[in-house]
């Protein structure tokens, strides 16, 4: 146990490593591996997992914002980092300065770059996304071509690359999946017949990285499965997943209830028996979602204690009557394995009623991420941590 931490997360970068190198294997080395690392690293932490993707094979990231790119460039991240969501105009200056790969779907925004760029001396990679079923962020088929023109005559820019995102990727069927794929495929054959050459073209999410190898093109975007999570719940992994985060805490104290005890907020679990109650300090301000109150369940001594009453913003009581001998700083394992057992995100999102994404990213500042090699501890990132 980290003694000196109420609650955390460990972060194993061995195991991180496997997942990209997998992913590496699997599509060959004529395939880029964008390693996608947006919303902190899907909560596990950019900064430190940055160097780690890119020795495992990654040969780029990508992000969701220009910030967060800022973020890697300043921990010395050099390798091309990719913004996949939406720049403002105003923002131009950022994308410039830290040599970021902004995608570009608004002539405002490729102006306000290409002025930047050229003023700065520099030549500036853009990708452009299409909207090929999403309805989400990205230019509409019709329009690619005729905004690709406008894109290639402005100074400072260099079109490097197009890329679209999959709707139903993580499906039993992929039917959809192949009606996008159809009509990004007749984009790039526009482009082309417009004397109009894209160096990238990438598709593929973890799903789809996985199960289509159609959509691999020149370069894919796993993001989900890098940390070891699945990226669905209708089929099982392409290969072997290893999980990156396991989330503890520690038994802040013991105590027993008589028969008839109301447990946390409104009541809404009373006790039928004696009961043996531990306290966790963890809850909802720490991103552990209140819907698990009276469904969840941790780990303490290597077996399954069952949440009483309701999650609370920094707390929740679990049932150790059925546990001999717990006793206060014991672990508690919320996500991870302990002795037999585990639970993992996906158990986790099902009781919470959502997904293993949000399980991870949800995760707040104030639990401190610590990061392991060879069950080593060599780094931490957190409140009061920064990194190291």
């Amino acid at each position: 146990m980290i003694d000196d931490l109420v609650t955390w997360a460990e972060v194993d970068l061995d195991a991180f490593a496997a997942n990209v190198a997998a992913f590496r294997r699997h599509v060959g080395e004529r395939v880029e591996v964008f390693a996608v690392l947006k919303a902190n690293a899907y909560g596990h932490g950019a900064v430190p997992l940055a160097p780690v993707a890119l020795e495992a094979g990654a040969s780029r990231l990508a992000v969701h914002r220009a910030i967060e790119g800022r973020e890697l460039r300043q921990a010395g991240i050099r390798a091309p980092i990719l913004v996949m969501g939406y720049t403002p105009p105003a923002a131009a200056d950022l994308a410039v300065e830290h040599r970021l790969t902004p995608s570009c779907t608004t002539v405002e925004f490729a102006r306000a770059l290409s002025a930047r760029a050229a003023a700065a001396g520099m030549r500036v990679p853009v990708h452009v996304k299409v909207d090929t079923g999403m309805s989400r962020y990205g230019l509409f088929p019709e329009e690619v071509v005729e905004f690709a023109r406008a894109l290639i005559e402005l100074p400072g820019l260099f079109l490097e690359g197009l890329f679209t995102h999959f709707a139903t990727a993580d499906a039993a069927d992929p039917i959809h999946v192949r009606r996008q794929l159809a009509i990004f495929n007749d984009v790039l054959t526009s482009l082309r017949a417009a004397g109009i050459e894209v160096p990238l073209a990438h598709a593929a999410n973890s799903a789809a990285t996985m199960r289509l190898p159609e959509t691999h093109f020149n370069a894919v975007r796993p993001g989900i499965s890098l940390y070891g999570l699945d990226p669905s719940s209708e089929w099982p992994p392409a290969f072997e997943l290893r999980p990156v985060l396991a989330l503890k805490s520690r038994v802040a104290r013991v105590h027993d209830l008589p028969v008839g005890a109301g447990v946390s907020y409104g009541r809404t679990f009373v006790t039928q028996r004696p009961t043996r109650a531990a306290l966790v300090p963890v809850g909802y301000g720490d991103g552990f979602h209140r819907l698990l109150s009276n469904r969840g369940s941790v780990l303490v001594r290597g077996k399954r204690a069952p949440i009483l009453g309701r999650v609370c913003m920094d707390q929740f009581v679990v049932d150790v009557t059925d546990i001999p001998g717990v006793q206060q700083d014991d672990e508690v394992v919320l996500i991870g394995r302990q002795g037999q057992e585990h639970i993992r995100a996906e158990e986790v999102a099902r009781l919470a009623e959502t997904i293993n994404y949000e399980v991870t990213t949800s995760l707040m500042p104030r639990v401190t991420r610590v990061y392991l090699r060879g069950g080593v501890e060599v780094g931490r990132w957190g409140l009061g941590e920064g990194v190291t």
